[in-house]
């Protein structure tokens, strides 16, 4: 049995998808999983186990292109028996119904009635995880969903982690502080650079050293976190952020001996790379995409008006953020370290 799986457009979400690949594999051991997805995906995809290949989709976000999609279609047709759709758009069910895949499945979504032959109509209350949303597209409607619900686990290239090591010059000879400060949805979701300082120079004085992650819209903030550290301290810390690929930082971040991350794709990458994290979160919420793993200290203030979800705060003082002090996540960080493994 030949599956297509339609992925998502977010690292996180494609991170988290997994779960579907899991449940897929345990129903079919003998299925073969294919997804369709834009090329930037690839090295989350290639370190997924379940995953035969990654179908590299051409089109950017929200670009109809009806030509382009017939003609990925017309490569498509009569490999699969079955496409999932994890998108809820309609444009994300053309490609598998220009395909003429038999069965067709997702959420009801945008107007896709014609385009999928398996609708399912969402309950949000009995699905309100994201990860429930995607398994229980690979059961029939109606099914309990078999807990405990699979963790991602991303493998490692062995290969690229050390080819990047020596590219920027980086060592292993003390712990690593990974920090994610970035958050491509909005600034509501930063906790403030300042914060994030702190909690660098607390470890560094304990003889760690940090990395810095992120895209190359993450590299700014990045240097604004290392510019507060004193000369002496400063030293200690690489800003990788827009100097990775995300292969890279996927490996990289597998060195990483603690994670502090605002919720963001690479706070999910860190989760199932199984690496002990912080995760702060403001304006979003933990109740619909937690990171996923067994090590995670979830902090947040969890004032009266978040989560809201929005880009920027409605009321422009981002409390929710600025307010959660440093010493919170240090101090989830002494409670994270007891379970740290020795450093490779």
């Amino acid at each position: 049995m030949n599956i297509l799986i339609v992925g998502p457009s977010w690292v996180g979400d494609m991170v988290m998808a997994q779960t579907l690949f899991v449940c897929l594999k345990q129903r079919h051991p003998d299925c073969q999983i294919d997804v369709l997805a834009p090329e930037w995906s690839r090295p989350i995809l290639e370190r997924m186990p379940e995953v035969r290949q990654a179908l590299s989709f051409p089109l950017g976000h929200g670009v109809l292109d009806m030509a382009t999609r017939r003609k990925v279609a017309q490569s498509l047709r009569g490999q699969y028996e079955q496409a999932i759709l994890l998108p809820n758009s309609l444009k994300s069910a053309l490609v598998p119904f220009f395909a003429g895949i038999p069965k067709r499945t997702g959420w009801r979504g945008e107007m896709r009635f014609g385009l999928l032959n398996d609708m399912r109509k969402l309950d949000k209350q009995r699905y309100p995880l994201m990860i429930e949303r995607f398994m229980a597209l690979a059961f029939e409607p109606g099914v309990e969903l078999p807990k405990p619900y699979p963790n991602p686990s991303l493998r490692i290239d062995a290969e690229i982690r050390d080819a990047a090591l020596a590219r920027f010059g980086l060592s292993l000879d003390r712990p690593v502080l990974a920090l994610c400060p970035g958050a491509e949805f909005g600034e509501s979701k930063r906790w403030p650079a300042e914060h994030f300082a702190q909690v660098a120079e607390a470890k560094i004085r304990d003889g760690w050293q940090v990395w810095l992650f992120g895209s190359k819209n993450d590299h700014g903030v990045g240097e604004d976190i290392r510019q507060r550290l004193i000369p002496g301290l400063r030293e200690e810390t690489v800003n990788l952020a827009g100097e990775t690929s995300l292969a890279e930082a996927i490996d990289l971040l597998s060195c990483a001996e603690a994670v502090v991350s605002n919720d963001s794709g690479l706070m999910h990458v860190s989760a199932a790379l199984g690496r002990p994290l912080v995760a702060v979160y403001g304006s979003t919420s933990p109740a619909f995409t937690p990171p996923l793993s067994d090590q995670v200290e979830v902090v947040r203030l969890g004032l009266d008006c978040s989560p809201c979800f929005e880009r920027t705060c409605r009321f422009g003082h981002n409390n929710c953020m600025r307010e959660l002090q440093a010493h919170v996540v240090i101090e989830a960080l002494d409670r994270l370290l007891p379970q740290l493994v020795e450093v490779r």
